[in-house]
């Protein structure tokens, strides 16, 4: 019986947590905040002669 109940109780917890809510949607874009980040970046080896 424990087993069955665990099995039970398990179950339950998985579908609880899938999309309760409904379908999924893309949050709203938000007002821009006037920060940017630019910057360059790179990796490798250099030889100099």
């Amino acid at each position: 019986m424990k087993p069955a109940l665990i099995l039970i109780t398990a179950f339950t917890a998985m579908l609880a947590g899938c999309g309760v809510d409904g379908e999924p949607t893309t949050p709203e874009a938000k007002t821009k905040s006037g920060i940017s980040i630019t910057g360059r970046a790179e990796i490798g080896v250099a030889k100099r002669s």
